[in-house]
């Protein structure tokens, strides 16, 4: 028995008339007959009474109409759920952010116009360092990710620049150059003389670039020790914290003064070479994923507005 019997049976089930479903299917009477009394013969069962002006339902019939139109349903779920899927708009995605990256209002919007579009595609999201986020791609842990810095080996991974936005000094709120008008910029060969708090390790993106300004302005940063240690924050919250305690200043992407924490103020900073921070889109190399293609597509659409 074929998929097309079942809709033979169902329209002249629906029908009440042989002619009128032929009518409907758009073929002739005495082929559906045929079709409908071998659909009889092959379950050995009668399914339809003929009767003068048409015909009826047996209790049988009655219970495989039931049954016809439930597995054509299911069908037709199956088609439109691969259907979905291929368009990217089934299945699910795990997006990697840093803590830098995720204040950024380019990764809210993508993520927003994703859900809109695809709204029956299970997101998740991981927060972590660049190089863990990277580690969970090549480990397919993650399908993507915002990152800040981007590897000095991106072998299997595609590294989408999508912007590069300025950076903002971070002061403890209480420091004399806090006093300087937000809208205002101050010079950055004034910070010669601070503690600079640093966040990752050297070679990484945001660690060189606040080094390459400073040495620009003409003066190597003096990087805080506490004892033996390096001051350095290794994610962006708890360096923010050090500041706050009056430690020492350090550089943050702009879209970062959002995260408003008590005891810091953030100034714009003048220079010859201003620090900026860049932020990607990291992604397999060759992914077939449709659901990562739609999610590339929208983050790129995305970006074109800032």
């Amino acid at each position: 028995m074929e998929l097309r019997h079942l809709r033979y049976f169902i329209a002249v089930a629906e029908e009440g008339h042989i002619t009128r479903a032929a009518e409907r299917l758009g073929m002739q009477q005495p082929p559906l007959s045929q079709q409908i009394k071998a659909i009889e013969r092959e379950l050995d069962v009668q399914l339809l009474r003929r009767k003068a002006r048409g015909v009826e339902l047996t209790d049988a019939g009655s219970n495989f109409l039931d049954d016809a139109r439930a597995t054509l349903a299911q069908l037709e779920r199956a088609v439109d759920s691969t259907r979905r899927t291929a368009r990217g708009e089934l299945g699910r995605i795990c997006v990697g952010v840093t803590s830098t990256s995720s204040f950024h209002p380019l990764v809210a919007r993508s993520i927003r116009a994703f859900s809109r579009s695809c709204p029956k595609v299970s997101l998740t999201l991981e927060e972590s360092l660049s190089n863990e986020l990277l580690d969970g791609l090549r480990n397919e842990r993650m399908d993507v990710a915002f990152i800040r810095t981007a590897p000095a080996d991106a072998h299997g991974l595609t590294i989408q620049r999508l912007l590069d936005e300025p950076m903002v000094v971070a002061l403890p709120a209480d420091h004399h150059l806090a006093e300087v008008p937000r809208n205002s910029a101050i010079p950055l060969k004034r910070l010669a003389p601070e503690t600079f708090i640093l966040y990752g390790p050297p070679g990484t993106g945001m660690y060189d670039t606040i080094i390459t300004a400073c040495s620009a302005a003409g003066f190597n940063p003096n990087v805080g020790n506490l004892g033996a240690s390096t001051q350095q924050g290794p994610r962006i919250g708890s360096t923010l914290s050090l500041v706050a305690a009056g430690l020492g200043i350090t550089f943050v992407p702009s879209s970062l003064q959002r995260m408003n924490i008590e005891g810091v103020a953030y100034r714009r900073v003048k220079t010859s070479v201003p620090p900026t921070a860049r932020l990607s889109l990291a992604t397999r190399r060759g992914d077939p994923s449709a659901t990562v293609r739609q999610f590339i597509a929208l983050v790129r659409n995305a970006a074109k507005v800032e």
